[in-house]
Order: C-alpha cells, then structure tokens, then sequence
C-alpha cells in the first residue's frame, strides 16, 4: 500500500525465522479490507451487496481499521 493516506516506508507485522507463523501485529484480510476502505472513505460497516436475497458486508462482522499505519 502506497500513497492514500498510509505511513511513507512502513513495515507492519513480522514473521518467524522460516516466515511461515505470525510473531507480532497479525492483520486479518478483514481489516486489511476495512483498512483500504477507510483510505477510500468509505464506511465498511455500512457498504452492503446484494446476494441471494440477502445483504452482505465485504467485511463480515468483523474488520477493524489498522490505525498505526495510517498517516
């Protein structure tokens, strides 16, 4: 992510040695999403699609902002 409102040059989160597990700062694709959605200015918790006759967020319910990488 570049530009859009996120910290010039930052590195969130790290891996283990073999970067397979998660060591610090885990980030959701939820919140990965709401997070790009917010630079969007748009509300992920009130954008909603239609399928099968029921509403859906892309988010779910869950998403939050990740705040420490905006700028």
């Amino acid at each position: 992510m570049a530009g859009g409102g996120v910290k010039p040059g930052i590195t969130y989160g790290a891996t283990d040695d073999f970067c397979y597990n998660i060591a610090q700062d885990p980030v959701h694709v939820h919140d990965l999403h709401a997070t790009i959605l917010h630079c969007l200015g748009i509300d992920h918790t009130r954008l909603t699609f239609k399928f099968q006759g029921r509403h859906f967020r892309l988010t779910d319910v869950h998403g939050n902002v990740v705040k420490p990488i905006l700028a």
